[in-house]
């Protein structure tokens, strides 16, 4: 009796069969595994050698700063070189960062324009390595489950990286742990060049490399569509952090110590993979890309509720469900995919990861001067209602382009047919040789 063929992989499962998107996943995870370790050595380090609080935490923000840097004016360097050796040299550069930060005798001014130098590599990296998922997977359904995968890890690194990475430091000592660091960069370089395929660079290289980011940048936020896209990604982000940066007077103010304040940090990325797992494994591309918009207009909603000064319990359950409403972000992939140009799509995409960082700290920063004036809970009702009001307007916007798309595409192919017609019009009648008759 014939066995029935086994059934094809569905949901993630379909993306994780796909070799070549393994290694990248893996290495994903590596130089996550390198930056959260890097980040808590380092920032050990610098208390160490200063034996100040405030040297320490810098060495920890100053991380953030350059996204902008290196995600405008080195955003050229994804589409104008084969990804891979953009990937591999990104790793490398890391690794000899950090490698560096172990020498004897290092300063702390060395020490943190090295953390700068990581954080300018950064989103060259993540730009190019999101451009190159649509290489190996598509500008379809699979590239959308890819991405979403590798936001699951991330997320997934807040919840439990940092718990490890302060576990390493009880065993080894901070220049020990950066060493380490140093093996995950070499490992994931190495991953990429044996487990990725060569592909040709997307663009031409003629011009200035910071001339042609700026122009690449330019033209991305020039086009109507992408600008929208771009702006549905990030200002939701800025306003979704008010909680987490706030996080720690909140705590205070319920009374709920180090084990409230460590469920409140969890309670929004708990949310988030849950979301993303559902929609990704779930819904179809059709339903995840027709419920984007309404979402995202009700993402931010549960942050009214913080006006009832709810407890610690029902607090974890609204920002649960906020994290949870994130899942909006499949069905942005999708189109983000296909209605950047190919040429630009390097460049678009190193611009949306740095100005995502970028406006998350500007987010944290806006909350915690909200919090002086409105208190706590009062800035984040604000974050939640001025950010569902400016997510409103975003879905209108993106609903327009979104027409204004469809009009564009259905001109031109009528225009195309229009010009055929004429074509053969004016060739004639032909016999059954293929000849024009007269």
């Amino acid at each position: 009796m014939l066995q029935a063929p086994p059934a094809p992989p569905t949901g993630y499962r379909r993306v994780l069969a796909v070799p070549e998107f393994r290694v990248v996943f893996a290495a994903h995870a590596l130089s996550l595994l390198g930056v959260v370790v890097t980040e808590i050595a380092l920032s050990v380090l610098v208390y160490d050698l200063t034996g100040s609080p405030l040297m320490s935490a810098l060495a920890f923000a100053v991380g953030f700063l350059p996204y902008l840097i290196g995600g405008t004016l080195l955003a050229g360097v994804a589409d104008r070189y084969p990804a891979r050796r953009v990937l591999v040299v990104c790793d490398l550069v890391c690794a000899g960062c950090v490698a560096a930060m172990v020498a004897p005798g290092t300063g702390i001014a060395v020490l943190l324009l090295l953390r700068c130098a990581l954080a300018v590599v950064s989103p060259v990296f993540a730009g190019t390595r999101m451009a190159t998922l649509a290489d190996i997977l598509g500008d379809g359904d699979l590239f959308v489950l890819g991405r979403s995968l590798l936001r699951i890890v991330s997320q997934s690194a807040l919840l439990v990286g940092y718990g490890l990475g302060g576990l390493l430091l009880t065993v080894v000592s901070p220049r020990h742990a950066l060493l380490i660091t140093v093996g995950t960069f070499l490992t994931s370089a190495a991953l990429l060049r044996l487990g990725t395929r060569r592909r040709p660079a997307r663009a031409s290289g003629g011009g200035a490399l910071l001339a042609d980011s700026l122009k690449g940048a330019g033209k991305a936020l020039a086009n109507r569509r992408v600008r929208a896209l771009l702006l549905l990604f990030w200002l939701p982000a800025m306003f979704s952090v008010a909680p987490e940066a706030l996080a720690a007077p909140y705590a205070a103010e319920l009374g709920a110590g180090s084990t409230g304040l460590g469920l409140l940090m969890c309670a929004l990325p708990v949310g988030t993979i849950a979301g993303e797992l559902y929609a990704g494994s779930r819904l179809r591309p059709t339903t995840r890309e027709r419920i984007a918009l309404p979402l995202v207009c009700c993402t931010l909603l549960p942050y009214l509720a913080y006006a009832g000064r709810p407890g610690l319990a029902l607090s974890l359950a609204l920002l649960a469900l906020a994290g949870a409403g994130s899942a909006y972000t499949l069905g942005l992939d999708q189109w983000f995919v296909r209605d950047v140009p190919q040429e630009l799509r390097g460049r678009a995409m190193t611009l949306l990861t740095a100005g995502l960082m970028t406006i998350q700290g500007v987010g944290m920063a806006l909350a915690g001067a909200a919090a002086e004036f409105a208190g706590v809970r009062g800035a984040v009702v604000g974050a939640g209602a001025l950010g569902t009001v400016c997510c409103a307007l975003l879905a209108v916007e993106a609903r327009r382009t979104a027409e204004a798309r469809r009009t564009a595409e259905a001109h031109r192919t009528a225009e195309a047919h229009r010009t055929a017609e004429a074509r053969r019009t004016a060739e004639g009648p032909k016999d059954e040789t293929g000849l024009t008759t007269m």
